[in-house]
């Protein structure tokens, strides 16, 4: 989409992946954010892997998707554990994976190793689920996050993602239309980190996000402000 301001309500529910993955979320939240995602039917919500059978459970009979994390929030842990974190996930009923950039490897100049982390995932949700990579732009300068982009690109993966919510800084208008340059007119593009708003969603989606993360869905479609900083 090309104007954010063109983009309805309708629309813009269907890019949120309405999230919950603070480590104290107790099951009655994660029932409540699933609730609240049928009610608005937004895209998916996004919660941590341990709850995700248990949203699934709630949202069997809807078309509310089931987005979890996998190498999550630093991206440190190793491919085979990232790969498998994802497959144990799919069971349980997650339908995208977002799985956090190995950052350390990337600034190391270990491009081989970066996207061959990436493309143990995709392998793994092959058929199954979508990949997104968060990119965790706020610790990563411009050239790096083109890199990076790119070899999610050249990985097979299917969104590129700003951020985990847990790192520096979030979601920029900036970054998105430079990770939108990167990666061509037909990835996915995910902003997450800050997004509180319907103003703030719709200049990232003017800038060429095509999917929001945000535990501010509510706020975002009914025109409120939410407080988190995810």
């Amino acid at each position: 989409m090309s104007s954010g301001e063109s983009v309805t309500n309708e629309q813009l529910a269907g890019m949120i992946d309405h999230t919950i993955l603070k480590a104290d979320a107790v099951r009655d939240e994660i029932i409540r954010v699933c609730e609240e995602a049928k009610q608005y039917h937004f895209a998916t919500v996004c919660v941590n892997p341990g709850w995700v059978s248990a949203a699934a459970e709630v949202l069997k009979s809807s078309k509310v998707g089931i987005t979890t994390v996998v190498g999550f929030p630093l991206g440190a842990t190793s491919t085979a554990s990232k790969a498998d974190e994802a497959r144990h996930a799919i069971a349980d009923g997650a339908t995208e994976i977002d799985m956090v950039l190995n950052i350390g490897l990337l600034k190391s100049g270990e491009m081989t190793a970066v996207q061959q982390d990436v493309e143990a995932v995709v392998a793994a949700c092959k058929g199954k689920a979508a990949v997104k990579v968060i990119l965790e732009t706020g610790m990563l300068t411009d050239e790096e996050k083109e890199t990076a982009c790119k070899l999610c690109v050249a990985a097979g993966a299917d969104f590129v993602k700003t951020s985990t919510g847990f790192g520096k800084g979030g979601a920029t208008v900036e970054d998105i239309a430079l990770m939108r340059r990167a990666v061509g007119p037909d990835m996915g593009v995910k902003a997450s980190g800050g997004v509180r708003d319907r103003e703030t969603a719709l200049q990232l989606v003017a800038a060429g996000a095509t999917r929001i993360g945000a535990s501010s869905g509510i706020a975002i479609v009914t025109g409120g402000t939410g407080s988190s900083s995810y």
